[in-house]
């Protein structure tokens, strides 16, 4: 065991709060890749990694999104 806590799931209010940003600020600057995309945990629920969320919040005008690989549409 490594002694690590797992990366909690934080839902829209929280991260809010945590944030400081309006709920369409946040969607603009996810779209913008300044803020992490949220994740699917559930039919019709989604969430964000507390450490990501927490990695903005330390530098919020320094983040950019992990850019991810390109899938080629066949």
């Amino acid at each position: 065991m490594t002694g690590q806590q797992p990366d909690r799931i934080l839902r829209m209010k929280t991260v809010l709060v945590r944030t400081g940003l309006s709920k369409s600020t946040l969607y603009r600057r996810i779209a913008e890749g300044t803020f992490p995309s949220q994740i699917k945990i559930g039919e019709q629920s989604t969430g964000w990694y507390e450490s990501e969320v927490n990695r903005w919040v330390a530098n919020p005008s320094g983040y950019r999104a992990p850019s991810r690989p390109v899938t080629p549409a066949y």
